[in-house]
């Protein structure tokens, strides 16, 4: 399981497959929740390098996994109102540990 710390998270990086419409709403709504953190979105197959956490729907989970490396990968299954994405959000401005 990857882990990094919430004050460590400098770029948020959400993986999509195809036309990215969900990634770039998402993106948009993360601007605003996490001030100080860049927050981009990417093909799942070019995720890059710099990406500290990556966001991924939950049908795309194991395959943004396999190309993740050792960053934690967390997964929603609602664009809007995940708890999953609103735990990362508190985790990262508390600056609390954040583990996928």
């Amino acid at each position: 399981m990857a882990t990094i710390e919430g004050t460590a998270v400098r770029k948020l990086v959400i993986a999509c497959d195809a036309g990215m419409a969900s990634s770039v709403l998402m993106s948009v709504q993360l601007r605003k929740s996490l001030g100080g953190v860049v927050v981009e979105h990417s093909p799942l197959d070019a995720i890059p390098a710099d990406a500290d956490v990556v966001l991924t729907h939950d049908k795309l989970a194991a395959r943004v996994r396999e190309t993740a490396g050792d960053r934690p990968v967390i997964s929603y299954g609602q664009v809007i109102g995940d708890p999953a994405v609103a735990e990362m959000v508190r985790a990262i401005n508390a600056g609390e540990p954040i583990s996928a």
